[in-house]
């Protein structure tokens, strides 16, 4: 019988709103089933305030198993333009080594792949970007890799432009696409949409899987909290969504990334004051 390594895909926890039921239940579960990895595609944070990065950093070491946390664009500093822009991980110190890390398990690595910028030439920063570094980054982690192995891809925002030419979730995501589907990537996961899914994008170069987790925060948009177990058990990759209501996975995955994903805003939550970083839009993601 083939050995199998079990991987928790969560994201979007938005510590400052998160759902206290939710991140409880979710910890329960890494305790019972110890999971190999667990993976947080991003927006640990709501407005990555310090407070929030406190309660996100005891989280995430109580957890007591690999963790590997990409960066969201909730994650930059948001009321702090100057720290945005020279030390825009300062925040992240309590769990830095866990940041953009990546995990080599038996036959298959979590490399990252960085979304989300400090600024880019759009008003909207809270959509994704692919950089040229960036890309290569990724590409040579993945090049260094030992024959055989293959390659799960931590993102935050999904690689998908929806024909818009850069203007909806990820600039240069196309791009990217194209690259991994040349390489031995099995699947690429990410978040920022709040909902489960599990969708093949088609590339000029071949096909790539795109894998997205919902939220484990109050902000919900069409299905309940919830995370991914992926299961990687003689070389197949096999994706359960787990959540709070018990609805089957089937109907958890939404069938497509959707143009645009706006989260309701919760009641109560804060709209950043006029001047406060005026690229970005505060209700997003």
């Amino acid at each position: 019988m083939a050995d199998t390594t079990l991987i928790f895909h969560v994201s979007d926890i938005h510590f400052g709103l998160e759902d206290k039921q939710a991140i409880a239940w979710f910890a329960d579960e890494v305790a019972r089933h110890r999971p190999a990895a667990v993976a947080i595609t991003g927006d640990l944070t709501m407005r990555a305030r310090h407070r929030e990065f406190a309660a996100a950093t005891a989280w995430i070491t109580a957890l007591g198993v690999p963790v590997t946390v990409g960066v969201g664009n909730h994650d930059m500093p948001y009321f702090n333009p100057i720290e945005r822009f020279f030390a825009p991980y300062r925040r992240f110190r309590g769990m830095r080594e866990m940041v953009e890390r990546e995990l080599d398990l038996p036959g298959l690595a979590i490399i990252p792949l960085k979304t989300a910028t400090r600024a880019q030439p759009r008003l909207n920063w809270s959509k994704g970007w692919v950089t040229p570094a960036a890309l290569d980054l990724c590409l040579a982690a993945i090049d260094a890799l030992p024959p055989g192995t293959r390659a799960l891809i931590a993102v935050h925002h999904p690689l998908r432009e929806v024909g818009t030419q850069g203007t909806a979730l990820t600039r240069g995501g196309t791009r990217a696409l194209e690259a991994l589907a040349t390489r031995p990537v099995e699947a690429v996961l990410s978040g920022h949409v709040h909902d489960a899914f599990d969708i093949t994008e088609e590339t000029a170069n071949g096909p790539v899987r795109m894998i997205g987790a919902g939220t484990l925060s109050q902000r919900t948009r069409s299905t309940p909290p919830s995370f991914n177990a992926l299961t990687w058990s003689g070389g197949k990759l096999a994706v359960e969504v787990r959540n709070l209501q018990q609805v089957a996975t089937r109907d958890m995955m939404i069938e497509d990334v959707p143009p645009d994903a706006l989260p309701p805003r919760h009641p109560g939550e804060p709209v950043a004051p006029i001047g406060a970083v005026p690229a970005v839009d505060p209700p997003v993601h």
